[in-house]
Protein backbone atom coordinates (compact mmCIF):
# COMPACT_ATOMS: atom_id res chain seq x y z
CA UNK A 1 0.00 0.00 0.00
CA UNK A 2 3.43 2.64 0.43
CA UNK A 3 4.39 1.70 -2.72
CA UNK A 4 1.49 2.34 -4.85
CA UNK A 5 1.25 5.44 -2.74
CA UNK A 6 4.64 6.92 -3.09
CA UNK A 7 4.41 5.65 -7.36
CA UNK A 8 1.08 7.59 -8.11
CA UNK A 9 2.84 11.04 -7.59
CA UNK A 10 5.61 9.84 -9.69
CA UNK A 11 3.13 8.62 -12.58
CA UNK A 12 0.86 11.81 -12.46
CA UNK A 13 4.42 13.86 -12.70
CA UNK A 14 5.31 11.60 -15.50
CA UNK A 15 2.28 12.09 -17.03
CA UNK A 16 2.49 15.84 -17.48
CA UNK A 17 2.93 16.68 -20.58
CA UNK A 18 6.38 18.88 -20.91
CA UNK A 19 5.84 22.79 -21.68
CA UNK A 20 7.41 23.67 -24.92
CA UNK A 21 9.85 26.07 -25.08
CA UNK A 22 8.56 27.80 -27.96
CA UNK A 23 5.39 28.70 -25.71
CA UNK A 24 7.78 31.13 -23.69
CA UNK A 25 9.75 32.59 -26.53
CA UNK A 26 6.12 33.56 -27.75
CA UNK A 27 5.22 35.24 -24.63
CA UNK A 28 8.37 36.96 -24.45
CA UNK A 29 8.14 38.15 -27.83
CA UNK A 30 4.88 39.13 -27.47
CA UNK A 31 5.98 40.78 -24.46
CA UNK A 32 8.84 42.23 -25.70
CA UNK A 33 6.40 44.04 -28.50
CA UNK A 34 4.36 45.47 -26.00
CA UNK A 35 7.25 47.12 -24.40
CA UNK A 36 8.63 48.64 -27.40
CA UNK A 37 5.21 50.19 -28.34
CA UNK A 38 4.71 51.49 -24.93
CA UNK A 39 8.27 53.28 -25.22
CA UNK A 40 7.33 55.30 -28.71
CA UNK A 41 4.15 56.09 -26.90
CA UNK A 42 5.98 57.82 -24.04
CA UNK A 43 8.41 58.92 -26.55
CA UNK A 44 5.48 60.11 -28.75
CA UNK A 45 4.24 61.79 -25.53
CA UNK A 46 7.06 63.72 -23.96
CA UNK A 47 9.02 64.65 -26.32
CA UNK A 48 6.36 67.74 -27.93
CA UNK A 49 6.32 68.91 -24.39
CA UNK A 50 9.97 68.47 -23.44
CA UNK A 51 10.37 70.81 -26.30
CA UNK A 52 7.73 72.99 -25.09
CA UNK A 53 9.42 74.00 -21.60
CA UNK A 54 13.24 74.72 -23.08
CA UNK A 55 11.78 76.67 -25.71
CA UNK A 56 9.96 78.95 -23.45
CA UNK A 57 13.35 79.57 -21.54
CA UNK A 58 14.91 80.43 -25.07
CA UNK A 59 15.26 83.50 -26.65
CA UNK A 60 13.56 84.27 -29.81
CA UNK A 61 17.26 85.62 -31.27
CA UNK A 62 18.67 81.98 -30.82
CA UNK A 63 15.66 80.10 -31.19
CA UNK A 64 16.82 79.31 -34.48
CA UNK A 65 19.93 78.75 -34.91
CA UNK A 66 19.85 76.42 -32.26
CA UNK A 67 19.09 72.24 -31.79
CA UNK A 68 15.05 73.00 -31.39
CA UNK A 69 15.50 69.43 -28.97
CA UNK A 70 18.98 71.07 -27.04
CA UNK A 71 18.54 72.98 -23.80
CA UNK A 72 19.30 76.64 -23.53
CA UNK A 73 22.67 77.34 -22.99
CA UNK A 74 21.68 80.30 -21.23
CA UNK A 75 17.91 80.13 -20.11
CA UNK A 76 16.08 83.42 -19.40
CA UNK A 77 12.53 83.89 -18.20
CA UNK A 78 11.93 87.25 -20.52
CA UNK A 79 9.37 85.11 -22.75
CA UNK A 80 7.26 84.75 -19.10
CA UNK A 81 8.17 88.40 -18.29
CA UNK A 82 6.53 89.48 -21.81
CA UNK A 83 3.93 87.00 -21.22
CA UNK A 84 2.72 88.71 -17.86
CA UNK A 85 3.20 92.03 -18.86
CA UNK A 86 1.00 91.28 -22.05
CA UNK A 87 -2.41 91.50 -19.97
CA UNK A 88 -1.74 87.87 -19.02
CA UNK A 89 -3.95 88.10 -15.80
CA UNK A 90 -6.80 89.71 -17.34
CA UNK A 91 -7.22 86.84 -20.30
CA UNK A 92 -6.87 84.18 -17.00
CA UNK A 93 -9.61 85.92 -15.16
CA UNK A 94 -11.75 85.96 -18.42
CA UNK A 95 -10.63 82.62 -18.55
CA UNK A 96 -11.52 81.29 -15.03
CA UNK A 97 -15.16 83.65 -15.47
CA UNK A 98 -16.43 81.77 -18.72
CA UNK A 99 -14.75 77.67 -17.23
CA UNK A 100 -16.20 78.71 -13.57
CA UNK A 101 -19.54 80.66 -14.78
CA UNK A 102 -20.48 77.59 -17.65
CA UNK A 103 -19.45 74.39 -15.26
CA UNK A 104 -21.34 74.93 -12.13
CA UNK A 105 -24.87 75.68 -13.56
CA UNK A 106 -24.20 72.98 -16.23
CA UNK A 107 -23.19 70.45 -13.85
CA UNK A 108 -26.03 71.37 -11.49
CA UNK A 109 -28.55 71.09 -13.97
CA UNK A 110 -26.96 67.71 -15.59
CA UNK A 111 -27.57 66.62 -12.16
CA UNK A 112 -30.86 67.31 -11.36
CA UNK A 113 -32.50 66.23 -15.05
CA UNK A 114 -30.66 62.86 -14.73
CA UNK A 115 -32.00 61.93 -11.14
CA UNK A 116 -35.30 63.27 -12.24
CA UNK A 117 -35.00 61.01 -15.71
CA UNK A 118 -33.91 57.82 -13.79
CA UNK A 119 -36.09 58.05 -10.71
CA UNK A 120 -39.23 58.56 -13.43
CA UNK A 121 -37.83 56.14 -16.13
CA UNK A 122 -41.86 55.24 -16.74
CA UNK A 123 -42.66 59.12 -17.40
CA UNK A 124 -42.99 59.76 -21.70
CA UNK A 125 -41.71 63.37 -21.29
CA UNK A 126 -38.89 62.96 -19.19
CA UNK A 127 -38.50 59.62 -21.92
CA UNK A 128 -38.31 62.21 -25.20
CA UNK A 129 -36.12 64.87 -22.65
CA UNK A 130 -33.49 62.21 -22.29
CA UNK A 131 -33.52 61.82 -25.57
CA UNK A 132 -33.44 65.04 -26.86
CA UNK A 133 -30.20 65.45 -24.72
CA UNK A 134 -28.32 62.32 -26.54
CA UNK A 135 -29.13 63.98 -29.47
CA UNK A 136 -26.73 66.96 -28.39
CA UNK A 137 -24.09 64.85 -28.60
CA UNK A 138 -24.10 64.08 -32.04
CA UNK A 139 -24.35 67.94 -32.80
CA UNK A 140 -20.70 69.11 -33.41
CA UNK A 141 -20.07 72.82 -31.93
CA UNK A 142 -19.19 73.64 -35.48
CA UNK A 143 -22.35 73.43 -37.27
CA UNK A 144 -24.63 75.08 -35.03
CA UNK A 145 -21.71 78.53 -34.76
CA UNK A 146 -23.71 80.42 -36.88
CA UNK A 147 -27.19 80.15 -35.30
CA UNK A 148 -25.05 80.54 -31.75
CA UNK A 149 -23.52 84.03 -33.52
CA UNK A 150 -27.32 85.22 -34.62
CA UNK A 151 -28.95 84.13 -31.57
CA UNK A 152 -26.12 86.45 -29.21
CA UNK A 153 -26.64 89.09 -31.46
CA UNK A 154 -30.42 89.17 -31.27
CA UNK A 155 -29.63 88.54 -26.93
CA UNK A 156 -27.13 91.62 -27.36
CA UNK A 157 -24.98 90.02 -26.09
CA UNK A 158 -22.17 89.82 -28.58
CA UNK A 159 -18.55 90.84 -27.02
CA UNK A 160 -19.59 89.79 -23.54
CA UNK A 161 -18.07 86.82 -21.20
CA UNK A 162 -21.88 85.57 -20.69
CA UNK A 163 -22.31 85.89 -24.16
CA UNK A 164 -19.49 82.64 -24.10
CA UNK A 165 -20.75 81.67 -21.19
CA UNK A 166 -24.27 80.25 -22.09
CA UNK A 167 -23.56 78.21 -25.23
CA UNK A 168 -20.73 76.60 -23.42
CA UNK A 169 -23.44 75.46 -21.03
CA UNK A 170 -25.75 73.65 -23.57
CA UNK A 171 -22.86 72.11 -25.01
CA UNK A 172 -21.90 70.48 -21.64
CA UNK A 173 -25.00 69.16 -20.44
CA UNK A 174 -25.85 66.07 -23.18
CA UNK A 175 -22.59 64.05 -22.16
CA UNK A 176 -23.00 64.95 -18.26
CA UNK A 177 -26.19 64.14 -18.70
CA UNK A 178 -25.21 60.51 -19.82
CA UNK A 179 -22.18 60.24 -17.25
CA UNK A 180 -24.84 61.22 -14.51
CA UNK A 181 -27.44 59.19 -15.22
CA UNK A 182 -25.46 55.80 -15.51
CA UNK A 183 -24.46 56.26 -12.07
CA UNK A 184 -27.40 57.38 -10.61
CA UNK A 185 -29.37 54.32 -12.21
CA UNK A 186 -26.99 52.34 -10.46
CA UNK A 187 -27.58 53.25 -7.03
CA UNK A 188 -29.93 50.31 -5.43
CA UNK A 189 -33.77 51.07 -4.92
CA UNK A 190 -34.09 49.78 -1.48
CA UNK A 191 -31.92 53.35 -0.93
CA UNK A 192 -34.34 55.88 -2.42
CA UNK A 193 -37.35 53.50 -0.69
CA UNK A 194 -36.12 53.72 2.38
CA UNK A 195 -35.27 57.52 2.23
CA UNK A 196 -39.28 57.91 1.47
CA UNK A 197 -40.01 55.84 4.36
CA UNK A 198 -38.03 57.89 6.57
CA UNK A 199 -40.10 60.96 4.79
CA UNK A 200 -37.49 62.30 3.40
CA UNK A 201 -38.75 64.78 0.30
CA UNK A 202 -37.35 64.42 -3.39
CA UNK A 203 -35.33 67.46 -2.81
CA UNK A 204 -33.34 65.82 0.55
CA UNK A 205 -33.29 62.34 -1.59
CA UNK A 206 -31.49 64.40 -4.00
CA UNK A 207 -28.73 65.89 -2.05
CA UNK A 208 -28.02 63.67 0.91
CA UNK A 209 -27.80 60.18 -0.88
CA UNK A 210 -27.80 60.44 -4.66
CA UNK A 211 -24.91 63.70 -4.69
CA UNK A 212 -22.75 61.72 -1.96
CA UNK A 213 -23.15 58.12 -3.81
CA UNK A 214 -22.31 60.34 -7.19
CA UNK A 215 -19.70 62.42 -6.37
CA UNK A 216 -16.80 60.79 -8.38
CA UNK A 217 -18.91 61.30 -11.52
CA UNK A 218 -19.95 64.90 -10.81
CA UNK A 219 -16.27 65.32 -9.83
CA UNK A 220 -15.74 63.55 -13.56
CA UNK A 221 -18.06 65.54 -15.74
CA UNK A 222 -16.97 69.16 -13.58
CA UNK A 223 -12.94 68.52 -14.47
CA UNK A 224 -14.05 67.32 -18.33
CA UNK A 225 -16.47 70.10 -19.20
CA UNK A 226 -13.49 72.53 -17.27
CA UNK A 227 -10.88 70.96 -19.44
CA UNK A 228 -12.85 71.44 -22.67
CA UNK A 229 -14.26 75.21 -22.21
CA UNK A 230 -10.59 76.20 -20.41
CA UNK A 231 -9.21 75.37 -23.89
CA UNK A 232 -12.07 76.58 -26.00
CA UNK A 233 -10.92 78.45 -28.92
CA UNK A 234 -13.92 78.73 -31.30
CA UNK A 235 -16.47 80.23 -29.17
CA UNK A 236 -14.24 83.31 -28.06
CA UNK A 237 -13.26 83.84 -31.68
CA UNK A 238 -16.43 83.97 -32.97
CA UNK A 239 -18.32 85.68 -30.31
CA UNK A 240 -16.13 88.57 -28.94
CA UNK A 241 -14.26 91.35 -30.67
CA UNK A 242 -12.81 93.53 -27.78
CA UNK A 243 -9.42 92.59 -26.91
CA UNK A 244 -10.12 92.95 -23.06
CA UNK A 245 -12.18 90.24 -23.49
CA UNK A 246 -10.05 87.40 -24.83
CA UNK A 247 -9.21 84.47 -23.19
CA UNK A 248 -6.37 82.33 -23.10
CA UNK A 249 -5.94 80.82 -26.28
CA UNK A 250 -7.14 84.04 -27.96
CA UNK A 251 -4.24 85.56 -26.25
CA UNK A 252 -1.55 83.12 -27.79
CA UNK A 253 -2.48 85.59 -30.99
CA UNK A 254 -0.92 88.72 -28.80
CA UNK A 255 2.78 86.92 -29.93
CA UNK A 256 1.90 86.51 -33.71
CA UNK A 257 2.85 89.40 -35.88
CA UNK A 258 2.45 90.18 -39.93
CA UNK A 259 5.53 88.70 -40.81
CA UNK A 260 7.00 86.84 -37.54
CA UNK A 261 5.73 84.78 -34.64
CA UNK A 262 7.77 84.92 -31.47
CA UNK A 263 7.39 81.48 -30.73
CA UNK A 264 9.24 80.74 -27.27
CA UNK A 265 6.89 83.82 -26.16
CA UNK A 266 4.02 81.98 -27.47
CA UNK A 267 5.30 78.45 -25.65
CA UNK A 268 5.94 80.37 -22.22
CA UNK A 269 2.09 81.55 -22.63
CA UNK A 270 1.14 77.37 -23.37
CA UNK A 271 3.03 76.43 -19.92
CA UNK A 272 1.38 79.45 -18.03
CA UNK A 273 -2.06 78.26 -19.73
CA UNK A 274 -1.17 74.73 -19.06
CA UNK A 275 -0.57 75.46 -15.21
CA UNK A 276 -3.62 75.48 -14.30
CA UNK A 277 -5.43 73.07 -15.86
CA UNK A 278 -2.65 70.08 -14.67
CA UNK A 279 -3.10 71.36 -11.08
CA UNK A 280 -6.71 70.46 -11.13
CA UNK A 281 -6.26 67.46 -12.84
CA UNK A 282 -3.68 65.87 -10.31
CA UNK A 283 -5.62 67.04 -7.60
CA UNK A 284 -8.73 65.40 -9.23
CA UNK A 285 -7.32 62.79 -11.42
CA UNK A 286 -8.40 59.60 -9.59
CA UNK A 287 -12.11 60.07 -9.40
CA UNK A 288 -11.65 61.51 -12.96
CA UNK A 289 -10.12 58.06 -14.45
CA UNK A 290 -12.53 55.91 -11.97
CA UNK A 291 -15.94 58.34 -13.03
CA UNK A 292 -15.18 58.12 -16.85
CA UNK A 293 -14.23 54.44 -16.64
CA UNK A 294 -17.37 53.23 -14.38
CA UNK A 295 -19.44 55.72 -16.52
CA UNK A 296 -18.85 54.03 -19.99
CA UNK A 297 -18.79 50.91 -19.00
CA UNK A 298 -22.22 51.02 -17.06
Amino acid sequence: MATTLTKEPERTAAARPRSSPHQGAVGGHRNWLAGVAGWLWLAVVVIPIYWIVITSFKLQSSYYVTNPLAPPTEPTLRNYQMVIEADFAQYFINSLIVTLGAVIPAVLMSFMASYAIVRSASSRVLRVVNSLFLMGLAIPLQATIIPIYLIIIRLHLYDSLLGMILPSIAFAIPLSVLVLSNFIRDVPRELFESMRIDGATEWATLWRLAFPLTRPAVVTVAIYNALTIWNGFLLPLILTQSPDKRTLPLALWAFQGQYSVNVPAILASVVLTTLPILILYVVGRRQLLSGLTAGFSR
